[in-house]
């Protein structure tokens, strides 16, 4: 019999592994701060507080913390962090979740709430092996388990997946804007992209059809989690300039479209890449374009040694 665990918080990812735990037969119980959106997903039993779903259950994707926190009634259970909050969580956490005689492990999921209904995401837990091992079956049933080191590995890892999401989005927006420029049909150049990053096609209507809902994953948490990449990185003198400056332009989207899924990345690059390129001549005479105020990136430089290559072609 599949023990019976706690999912403890039902956003757009908690509620989505609520769903697929249930549909693989695990006995649950479910809360959030908004009761409604517990008692929406129509599984296992709505508590009142974290602390009332502790006393019910051998393993918690977990909420920590307060009077009605799940610490409050802990008593040698299971507890898997999975939301994106960064290493320095967990290490405020373990020494607190040790004291109840209870064990912690870190397990983000990579990848969307669609996939993780159907069981095809990574899950990176960090950990004891052993500790891991104990979540193994319920975890499983998400998807594929990797254990990938000591406990915050699997936090510091999603950090870095999130980083390149984040520079896959907009990397795509760009092209698919500049493909659309020089004549492309929009979908052939969608079409060839998602051959490079396979994990593009789920938001082929935000690319093509400027269609940013459903949001599998708003710009808000894709600009928290930049946030949190860029701290952790920085402290270790990482050095990180691109992930730095596609955290920029997220801020910049997140603007507007902060509750929009990541594709809508688009609608700032379609808005802002014509005014930003100004076509100037470079110090050899050569075309150029004018990204920033004061920098200037030649882009069709012909010096004396490509045109002896030609002459010789």
């Amino acid at each position: 019999m599949s023990p019976r665990v706690a999912v403890l918080g039902t956003g757009r990812m908690g509620s989505a592994i609520a769903r697929r735990l249930a549909l693989t037969g695990v006995p649950l119980v479910v809360w959030n701060r908004t009761r409604s959106r517990a008692e929406d997903l129509g599984v296992g039993i709505v508590a009142a507080t974290p602390a009332q779903a502790v006393e019910m259950v051998d393993a918690l994707r977990a909420t920590f913390g307060g009077a009605t926190g799940t610490l409050a009634r802990a008593r040698g259970q299971s507890f898997v962090e999975m939301s994106t909050a960064g290493p320095d969580v967990l290490e405020d956490l373990a020494p607190l979740v040790a004291k109840t005689g209870s064990t912690l492990v870190d397990a983000p999921v990579i990848g969307a709430p669609p996939n993780v209904l159907k069981g095809a995401e990574i899950i990176i837990a960090g950990g004891d092996r052993a500790e891991v091992d104990r979540v193994r079956p319920v975890l499983e049933r998400l998807g594929e388990l990797r254990h990938v080191g000591p406990l915050g590995s699997g936090a510091r890892l999603k950090l870095v997946a999130n980083s390149m999401l984040g520079a896959l989005v907009l990397i795509a927006a760009e092209l698919e804007t500049a493909g659309k420029d020089v004549g492309l049909d929009p979908a052939v150049t969608f079409d060839l992209l998602t051959r490079f990053v396979p994990s593009l096609a789920i938001r082929r209507a935000g690319y093509l059809e400027d269609r940013h809902e459903p949001t599998m994953f708003a710009l808000r948490d894709l600009r928290k989690d930049l946030d949190l990449a860029l701290s952790a990185f920085h402290r270790v003198d990482a050095h990180v300039p691109i992930t730095a400056l596609v955290r920029e332009w997220i801020d910049e989207t997140a603007v507007a479209d902060a509750d929009l899924d990541i594709s809508a990345v688009i609608r700032r690059y379609a808005q802002t890449h014509r005014a930003e390129v100004r076509p100037e001549r470079g110090r050899d005479g050569a075309a150029a374009a004018q990204l920033v105020p004061g920098t200037t990136i030649p882009v069709a430089a012909k010096t004396e040694q490509h045109e002896r290559a030609s002459a010789r072609e």
